[in-house]
């Protein structure tokens, strides 16, 4: 039985752990949707709330502003109470 060295050792653990797939954050899902989140993240998150932000009459969600609005920036625009807005899309969920 060959042994390995220490060196060839860490290379071998280093190649594993640049295999293995990196967490990814981005598209996880969210429990708690906060007005500081971008209409983009939130429909990632669930394409589903689709639905609540159409209900408050926010038909440009599928608008390029919309992947770096906040949920609060795009409320104020649209005259929603963002508390009001925020409590409909965290009970859908």
């Amino acid at each position: 039985m060959k042994k390995e060295n220490n060196t060839q050792k860490k290379t071998t653990e280093k190649s594993e752990k640049q295999i293995k797939k990196p967490n990814n954050k981005k598209n996880a899902k969210i429990t708690n949707y906060t007005k500081n989140l971008t209409i983009g993240e939130v429909l990632k998150s669930n394409p589903n709330l689709e639905e609540v932000f159409l209900g408050f009459g926010m038909h440009c969600i599928s608008c390029p502003v919309s992947q770096m609005e906040t949920i609060e920036e795009a409320a104020i625009v649209h005259g929603v109470d963002v508390e009001f807005l925020l409590k409909k899309i965290n009970e859908f969920n």
